[in-house]
């Protein structure tokens, strides 16, 4: 409406050359500016709310139109908008702005805007590729929790780059008061991968304890073998992140490269920070563990607000990185799993919220 109007005015004005030069002009900078609103626009996602008394959550529920996250990263289905326990919040936007043409993420001050890969909240999960390298340019590969892909012409391939989807595949999703069950179905001729996937969200009675719990049968010819990790994106109370946070593991932490000595280090089990994160201040933790750690258990802290969260995994360790910038941490445990054709596989993780004296 408001380019039509402004359109009309150009008409009306063609009598005097300078002012259509300038009427013109004022017509690209309006277009411009409102392409780049819809760009930088948050969407606003069907959700569902979940609750026992002491935890109080809102999902995003997976919608190939109108749901919050639709890049082929991460798996669409468990995205956590908002945890609440004891007057705090765990999880939420860590960035203000979404632009597709971004790959991961940029700081353009004051905001930080996420790519569409990347644009994602809470515990979310990603897995390594099905069928990517034997695929043809042009062929077909799987990826659980997002669906069929296409690849392109460039052989790498990359999690930030945003695949074709061949078919979006509709999730079946059925909530309760205190949980949530989402399903998926994928097969994939071309490829030979297919699965039955099932991921639960489960509010246990009375306690501030979530757990997220995970079935996969093979439905194709191939056997699976691949990674997962949770990116656990984590925005306690909205603390910037410096020394009042901590992160601790159960067993020494042995570092595959050194991480920037002014911004953090690694004392023992625990992963701290020496000051405030500011501007474009990134911290990357990155420990491979050979032979598996078989203790899946992170605990993360912040001293001021008092207030923490424990994620374990009943699978054992293969990786642990832990990601940061100013407005969020993110702590992701990797596993590894594998199921042969016609097998169903199992794992979860357990999320204990709680306070510090």
């Amino acid at each position: 409406m408001l380019q039509k109007r402004v359109e009309a005015k150009l008409t009306d004005s063609r009598t005097n050359r300078c002012g259509l030069l300038w009427e013109a002009s004022l017509v690209a900078l309006l277009v411009s500016t409102i392409a780049s609103m819809v760009i930088a626009q948050i969407p606003q996602a069907p959700q569902a709310q979940l609750d026992n008394g002491v935890l109080h959550v809102t999902v995003d529920l997976p919608n190939a139109s109108e749901g919050f996250y639709r890049g082929t990263r991460f798996d669409w289905s468990g995205v956590i908008a908002n945890l609440s326990f004891a007057g705090h919040s765990y999880y939420g936007p860590w960035f203000e702005k979404i632009d597709p043409s971004v790959r991961d993420y940029i700081f353009a001050p004051p905001d930080i805007i996420a790519g569409k890969a990347s644009a994602d909240t809470g515990p979310v999960e990603e897995f390594t590729p099905l069928g990517f390298d034997s695929a043809k340019s042009g062929g077909t590969f799987v990826k659980v929790g997002v669906g069929i892909l296409r690849k392109p012409d460039d052989q790498r391939y990359s999690s930030m780059h945003d695949y074709s989807i061949v078919e979006p595949v509709a999730w079946k999703v059925r909530a309760r008061r205190s949980s949530i069950e989402f399903t998926q179905r994928v097969v994939d001729g071309v490829s030979g991968y297919g699965y039955l996937y099932t991921k639960m969200l489960r509010l246990v009675p009375g306690q501030p304890r979530m757990m997220i719990e995970h079935t996969l049968k093979n439905l194709g010819r191939l056997p699976i073998v691949m990674d997962v990790y949770d990116h656990n994106f984590t925005v306690l109370d909205h603390q910037p992140i410096g020394p009042d946070f901590s992160v601790t593991l159960p067993f020494a932490i042995q570092l595959d490269r050194p991480i920037k000595p002014e911004l953090g280090a690694v004392e023992g089990n625990r992963i701290v920070y020496r000051r405030l994160l500011a501007d474009h201040d990134a911290i990357d933790v990155h420990s491979t563990f050979n032979p598996v750690q078989p203790d899946n258990d992170i605990r993360v802290e912040n001293s001021r607000v008092k207030a923490g969260v424990r994620i374990t995994g009943d699978h054992p360790l293969t990786k642990f990185e832990l990601w940061s910038i100013r407005s969020v941490m993110g702590i992701e445990p990797f596993i590894h799993l594998t199921a042969a054709p016609g097998e169903t596989i199992h794992w979860t993780y357990t999320y204990l919220y709680y306070t510090l004296p």
